[in-house]
């Protein structure tokens, strides 16, 4: 099991954004501990402009982990990273063949 903490304040757009992101690549399940920021001052004043902030088990943080180019290294350095979600994520759908799809007179059309 992979244990982070994640700190966050309620409502936060990109937090959400984070946490869906992190569950769809990483290899294993993860325990995400929130920490509300908005209830200590000190929280508020390290991580107020630098929210989501995911931490691992070592203290070792990640800023503005909702970006995949961001998220994704950090998870492979720690063996967390699920390679084929990766790919499933990056693979442009114009690579992918549509099922049902043909051409005439050089058009496609879906069937």
């Amino acid at each position: 099991m992979i244990t982070l903490s994640l700190y966050t304040t309620l409502g936060c757009h990109l937090c959400a954004q984070l946490e869906s992101l992190l569950l769809t690549l990483a290899n294993d399940e993860v325990s995400l501990q929130r920490v509300e920021i908005s209830e200590d001052d000190a929280l508020v004043e390290r991580y107020g402009v630098r929210i989501p902030v995911l931490v691992d088990e070592r203290g070792i943080e990640l800023d503005r982990g909702f970006e995949l180019e961001r998220l994704s290294p950090w998870l492979s350095e720690r063996g967390w990273l699920d390679e084929a979600a990766l790919a499933a994520l990056t693979t442009s759908p114009v690579d992918t063949p549509v099922k049902g799809a043909y051409r005439r007179q050089g058009r496609r059309f879906l069937g």
